[in-house]
């Protein structure tokens, strides 16, 4: 069971940085990813394989770890950049949390360094208030994509993909051949309707509207149409990781 943790506790959350003589090879486990969220790393491992799949994050570096109970287990060791997808993946709310603790993190990494003249410690001192207010820009750019996305969680009802394309900014056309390239969607021979893969309608990202036909004339068999809808958790999702980029 996780401990959750808030923007303020986030000191407690033990990351790994590889030892360097920069910060730019920080690094930070999918266990302590699960620690920060209050996820089972399973889950977590599980959203990370999934953004892999999706061409969102690069394939992380993999290690073993002594796992539950002694037995073995592997964890993965993701980049700063990564780890903000995944952690908005996961909880959107928690991604201003995350980047306050890298910027705990780069500060400690660079008391390892010893500046070795004035001119170094002067230039240090600027890079260090120049990494800062990026970071503080960083938080102030992403609260109203955090709030937006919340919003979009927290809204009734599932929406035709014509409908998400609107609130996602995008043509129904783009965002139709996106979810068909990505694997939301796609049409079964000889059929014009779509369809929604069931690993997203497992996942809640949508579901089927079931509309009823006039029976099969020959056979009088009831016939029905299945039209994919969009749920507010796959408009979140879809706006989260931002799809129009990649467009």
């Amino acid at each position: 069971m996780h401990n959750q943790i808030t923007p303020g506790n986030t000191h407690h959350v033990a990351t790994r940085l590889e030892q360097s003589k920069t910060v730019s090879r920080q690094t930070m486990t999918s266990l302590e990813i699960a620690e920060l969220t209050g996820k089972r790393h399973d889950n977590v491992k599980r959203t990370i394989d999934s953004l892999v799949v999706d061409k969102i994050i690069t394939f992380p570096q993999i290690e073993e770890n002594s796992g539950n109970l002694g037995r073995p287990g592997r964890h993965y060791l993701v980049g700063k950049r990564d780890s903000f997808v995944i952690v908005a993946q996961l909880s959107p709310e928690f991604t201003a949390a995350l980047v306050d603790r890298w910027q705990e993190l780069e500060a400690q990494a660079g008391q390892f360094l010893i500046p070795a003249t004035y001119a170094e410690a002067l230039q240090a001192a600027a890079d260090q208030a120049k990494d800062n207010q990026s970071l503080r820009l960083v938080i102030l750019d992403q609260a109203p994509k955090v709030a937006a996305i919340k919003r979009l969680a927290a809204a009734g009802g599932a929406i035709c993909i014509t409908d998400a394309a609107k609130h996602l900014q995008l043509k129904p056309s783009m965002l139709f051949a996106w979810l068909e390239q990505h694997r939301w969607i796609f049409r079964r021979q000889g059929s014009g309707r779509w369809t929604a893969y069931q690993p997203r309608i497992t996942a809640g990202y949508l579901i089927h509207k079931v509309t009823s036909l006039k029976a099969d004339p020959e056979t009088g068999v009831e016939r029905a149409a299945f039209d994919p809808l969009v749920t507010p958790k796959g408009l979140a999702h879809l706006a989260e990781i931002n799809i129009g980029a990649s467009l």
